[in-house]
């Protein structure tokens, strides 16, 4: 077994323990052939392997389980990077990270410990909470079910949208028992009963199986299954900003990556056009200019997107010290949070257009396979639409209400 992931290491030399894989070098494997695994719908099975086999997912963990005790802003960094290489890959992952900081990070009782076991030795968590039958995302009374046998439960319903469960270990699935209360249970995807569907045809984030999972008389132990409540998981406010930020994040790495395949095809252009200012590429002040726009988006994505995981840190510190500020710190995070989406967001998908203008019509030919930013980008933009953003933003700015406390703040 590979030795404790460690902090300082990852801080300092970018480095997951003595035998794990410098950081550097496993960022780099999964970009290789990412465009070609999106373009061909090879689904990255062999990638999410190498995050299992290196821990990646236990960089929230206690350094004395067996984690990294990584803060949410040096997680952050890594999940840019991550990004840049494979934005499919980091979606895939998003889930997971949620679940650990909800659940796992800090257990509460026997069954938590074995959960954070889990996800110390490389385990890898997704998500079934959506039910397209419901009239709102998020705050409602799952139609999926738990009822009891015996002394566990069966469980049955129909998830959409979730997001990397096919590549997982282990499936949180939001659920109610027959009172109507609210719960999420946390159960291995090979349990019977469990079918997982690859059903996924949006136009961009083709690979993170964000598809169609069953649960059909699946039984669940009744460790298994976490209540709702004020000071655990999705009873806690702002709960959901850390889910959030992580997509914006991802977005950040496109606009990395966006600008790293910008410089390639400039250096490597040969021609131009006819009434180019400049004979040579590289010395012309227009694709100059463009790149330069590219990187200054990329810069201020990433940017926005660390100074909201640190106050996201900041009131993730106040939650666990019981801090009487703490809602007030989460608020805080939530709407530095809204605000780098609509930052990030813009630039990624702008620059995902830009890239076309300093590589001409060639660019657009499906080998490159570089519009598959600007529709990863679009993608990811679409989950909680800004329109709702900038509105509560505004509305805070004007009038001082508060960001809703539920859904994706």
């Amino acid at each position: 077994m590979n030795k404790p992931v460690s902090a300082t290491s990852l801080e300092s030399s970018d480095r997951l323990g003595n035998h794990a894989p410098d950081i550097d070098a496993l960022l780099g494997r999964i970009a290789e052939g990412a465009s070609d695994r999106e373009r061909e719908r090879v689904l990255p099975f062999a990638e999410i392997d190498l995050i299992r086999k290196a821990r990646l997912g236990a960089l929230r963990l206690p350094l004395e389980v067996g984690g990294a005790g990584l803060s949410i802003r040096a997680l952050f960094e890594i999940v840019i990077r991550l990004g840049e290489a494979d934005a499919n890959v980091a979606h895939i992952l998003r889930n997971h990270f949620s679940v650990v900081e909800r659940l796992v990070r800090r257990p509460k009782d026997e069954q938590h410990r074995q959960w954070q076991k889990a996800v110390a030795d490389g385990a890898i968590i997704g998500l079934a909470a959506t039910e397209l039958d419901t009239p709102k995302v998020g705050n409602v009374t799952p139609n999926t079910t738990l009822s009891a046998d015996g002394d566990d439960y069966l469980l049955n319903g129909t998830k959409y949208y979730s997001t990397g469960t096919l590549y997982s270990d282990y499936v949180l699935v939001r659920t109610a028992d027959t009172t109507a209360t609210n719960a999420a249970a946390l159960i291995p995807v090979t349990r019977e009963g469990i079918e997982l569907i690859d059903d996924w045809d949006g136009l961009g984030q083709r690979l993170t199986a964000t598809g169609t999972t069953h649960f059909r008389n699946v039984r669940v132990k009744r460790q298994e299954v976490v209540f709702d409540a004020p000071d655990t998981g999705y009873g806690i406010p702002y709960s959901n900003t850390f889910a959030q930020l992580f997509l914006t994040a991802i977005n950040a790495g496109i606009a990395r990556a966006v600008l790293r395949d910008a410089t390639a095809v400039v250096r490597a252009r040969k021609r131009t056009f006819y009434y180019a200012p400049s004979e040579v590429p590289v010395d012309d002040p227009l694709l100059q200019q463009t790149v330069g726009q590219i990187a200054s988006g990329a810069f201020a994505a990433e940017t926005v997107v660390l100074a909201a995981a640190e106050a996201l840190d900041t009131a993730t510190n106040a939650f666990d010290t019981d801090d009487v500020n703490a809602v007030d710190a989460a608020h805080k995070a939530a709407l530095l949070s809204a605000k780098a989406k609509i930052v990030a967001d813009e630039f990624a998908i702008r620059s995902g257009s830009l890239l076309f203008d300093v590589g001409g019509a060639s660019a657009t030919k499906k080998a490159t396979n570089f519009d598959r930013h600007w529709r990863n980008a679009r993608t990811l933009a679409s989950h909680n639409p800004n329109t709702f953003k900038t509105r509560s933003i505004g509305q805070y700015e004007i009038s001082g209400t508060p960001l809703p406390a539920k859904g994706f703040f």
